[in-house]
Protein backbone atom coordinates (compact mmCIF):
# COMPACT_ATOMS: atom_id res chain seq x y z
CA UNK A 1 0.00 0.00 0.00
CA UNK A 2 1.32 3.91 -0.68
CA UNK A 3 2.31 6.12 1.57
CA UNK A 4 -0.35 8.75 1.89
CA UNK A 5 0.25 12.11 1.34
CA UNK A 6 -1.71 15.44 2.61
CA UNK A 7 -2.31 17.48 -0.27
CA UNK A 8 -2.58 21.27 1.02
CA UNK A 9 -4.25 23.85 -1.51
CA UNK A 10 -0.95 25.71 -2.42
CA UNK A 11 0.63 22.74 -4.00
CA UNK A 12 -2.84 22.38 -6.31
CA UNK A 13 -2.35 26.06 -6.65
CA UNK A 14 0.76 26.00 -8.34
CA UNK A 15 -0.34 22.97 -10.47
CA UNK A 16 -2.76 24.71 -12.29
CA UNK A 17 -1.92 28.44 -12.38
CA UNK A 18 -0.94 29.84 -15.13
CA UNK A 19 2.78 30.62 -15.98
CA UNK A 20 3.83 33.28 -13.03
CA UNK A 21 6.43 36.43 -13.74
CA UNK A 22 7.76 36.17 -10.63
CA UNK A 23 10.94 33.76 -10.99
CA UNK A 24 10.72 32.25 -7.15
CA UNK A 25 6.54 31.18 -7.76
CA UNK A 26 7.82 29.74 -11.57
CA UNK A 27 10.27 27.55 -9.69
CA UNK A 28 8.07 26.50 -7.45
CA UNK A 29 5.33 25.43 -10.33
CA UNK A 30 7.91 23.89 -12.04
CA UNK A 31 9.39 21.67 -9.42
CA UNK A 32 5.40 21.00 -8.12
CA UNK A 33 4.98 19.83 -12.40
CA UNK A 34 8.25 17.76 -11.95
CA UNK A 35 6.84 15.93 -8.66
CA UNK A 36 2.81 15.62 -9.87
CA UNK A 37 4.89 14.56 -12.84
CA UNK A 38 7.45 12.08 -11.45
CA UNK A 39 6.26 11.15 -8.14
CA UNK A 40 2.53 11.90 -7.38
CA UNK A 41 2.17 7.99 -8.22
CA UNK A 42 3.87 6.72 -5.40
CA UNK A 43 1.49 7.70 -2.78
CA UNK A 44 -2.12 8.14 -2.01
CA UNK A 45 -3.22 11.59 -2.31
CA UNK A 46 -5.38 12.95 0.47
CA UNK A 47 -7.16 16.69 1.27
CA UNK A 48 -9.89 17.25 3.70
CA UNK A 49 -12.96 19.41 3.29
CA UNK A 50 -10.82 22.96 3.73
CA UNK A 51 -8.61 22.29 1.13
CA UNK A 52 -11.75 21.73 -1.52
CA UNK A 53 -13.08 24.83 0.35
CA UNK A 54 -10.10 26.86 -0.52
CA UNK A 55 -9.40 25.64 -3.82
CA UNK A 56 -13.21 26.45 -5.02
CA UNK A 57 -12.98 30.10 -3.77
CA UNK A 58 -11.73 32.79 -6.30
CA UNK A 59 -11.46 32.41 -9.85
CA UNK A 60 -14.66 30.37 -10.92
CA UNK A 61 -12.29 29.16 -14.05
CA UNK A 62 -9.63 28.50 -11.75
CA UNK A 63 -10.94 26.92 -9.22
CA UNK A 64 -12.94 24.71 -11.27
CA UNK A 65 -9.38 23.88 -12.62
CA UNK A 66 -7.90 23.08 -9.21
CA UNK A 67 -11.37 21.23 -7.85
CA UNK A 68 -10.75 18.56 -10.78
CA UNK A 69 -7.28 17.97 -9.86
CA UNK A 70 -8.60 16.78 -6.17
CA UNK A 71 -11.49 14.98 -7.86
CA UNK A 72 -9.96 11.60 -7.15
CA UNK A 73 -8.14 12.49 -3.74
CA UNK A 74 -9.18 10.53 -0.87
CA UNK A 75 -11.09 13.16 1.32
CA UNK A 76 -9.91 12.52 5.01
CA UNK A 77 -12.79 13.12 7.71
CA UNK A 78 -12.24 16.42 9.76
CA UNK A 79 -13.20 15.04 13.06
CA UNK A 80 -14.07 16.92 16.62
CA UNK A 81 -10.42 15.81 17.86
CA UNK A 82 -8.95 17.52 14.70
CA UNK A 83 -10.90 21.29 14.96
CA UNK A 84 -9.60 20.05 18.93
CA UNK A 85 -6.02 19.70 18.03
CA UNK A 86 -6.02 23.07 15.52
CA UNK A 87 -7.24 25.19 18.24
CA UNK A 88 -4.70 23.24 20.64
CA UNK A 89 -1.82 24.07 18.29
CA UNK A 90 -3.12 28.11 18.03
CA UNK A 91 -3.76 28.40 21.70
CA UNK A 92 0.02 26.63 22.35
CA UNK A 93 1.82 29.28 20.05
CA UNK A 94 2.59 26.97 18.00
CA UNK A 95 1.23 28.76 14.92
CA UNK A 96 -0.73 32.60 15.21
CA UNK A 97 -4.28 32.72 15.60
CA UNK A 98 -4.13 34.21 12.15
CA UNK A 99 -2.98 30.53 10.88
CA UNK A 100 -6.26 29.04 11.90
CA UNK A 101 -6.72 27.17 8.50
CA UNK A 102 -2.99 26.20 8.53
CA UNK A 103 -4.10 24.34 11.90
CA UNK A 104 -6.83 22.67 10.94
CA UNK A 105 -4.54 21.23 7.70
CA UNK A 106 -1.76 19.81 10.15
CA UNK A 107 -4.57 18.74 12.57
CA UNK A 108 -6.64 16.86 9.76
CA UNK A 109 -3.42 14.76 8.63
CA UNK A 110 -2.29 14.12 12.19
CA UNK A 111 -5.28 13.09 13.59
CA UNK A 112 -5.30 10.64 9.98
CA UNK A 113 -2.02 9.48 10.26
CA UNK A 114 -0.46 10.61 7.24
CA UNK A 115 3.07 10.96 6.99
CA UNK A 116 3.50 13.38 5.14
CA UNK A 117 1.64 17.28 4.59
CA UNK A 118 2.97 18.63 0.91
CA UNK A 119 2.64 22.50 0.90
CA UNK A 120 4.40 25.61 -0.27
CA UNK A 121 3.09 27.90 2.40
CA UNK A 122 6.43 27.97 4.26
CA UNK A 123 5.38 30.70 6.75
CA UNK A 124 3.12 28.69 8.97
CA UNK A 125 3.69 25.01 7.73
CA UNK A 126 7.04 24.32 6.16
CA UNK A 127 8.71 26.09 8.68
CA UNK A 128 11.90 24.98 10.51
CA UNK A 129 11.34 27.38 13.51
CA UNK A 130 7.80 26.10 13.86
CA UNK A 131 8.39 22.42 13.57
CA UNK A 132 9.17 21.47 17.23
CA UNK A 133 6.30 23.53 18.96
CA UNK A 134 4.10 21.45 16.37
CA UNK A 135 5.67 18.37 17.31
CA UNK A 136 4.99 19.08 20.87
CA UNK A 137 1.52 19.66 20.66
CA UNK A 138 0.98 16.82 18.77
CA UNK A 139 2.64 14.44 20.82
CA UNK A 140 1.19 15.91 24.13
CA UNK A 141 -1.81 14.47 22.32
CA UNK A 142 -0.57 11.10 21.76
CA UNK A 143 -0.57 12.00 17.82
CA UNK A 144 2.50 12.37 15.24
CA UNK A 145 2.64 15.42 13.16
CA UNK A 146 3.00 14.91 9.34
CA UNK A 147 6.38 15.67 7.91
CA UNK A 148 5.64 19.24 6.83
CA UNK A 149 7.36 19.66 3.82
CA UNK A 150 7.40 21.43 -0.24
CA UNK A 151 7.21 19.38 -3.19
CA UNK A 152 10.90 19.75 -4.01
CA UNK A 153 11.53 17.53 -0.48
CA UNK A 154 9.78 15.17 -1.73
CA UNK A 155 10.75 14.56 -5.10
CA UNK A 156 14.03 13.09 -4.38
CA UNK A 157 12.69 10.60 -1.88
Amino acid sequence: MAQRVYIETTVVSYLTARPNRDVVIAGHQQVTHEWWDMRRQDYELCVSQLVRKEAGAGDSQAAQQRLEVLKTMTLLETSDQALDLAKELILSGALPAKAAADALHIAVAAMNGIPYLLTWNCRHLANATMRPMIENVCARKGLEAPMICTPEELLEA
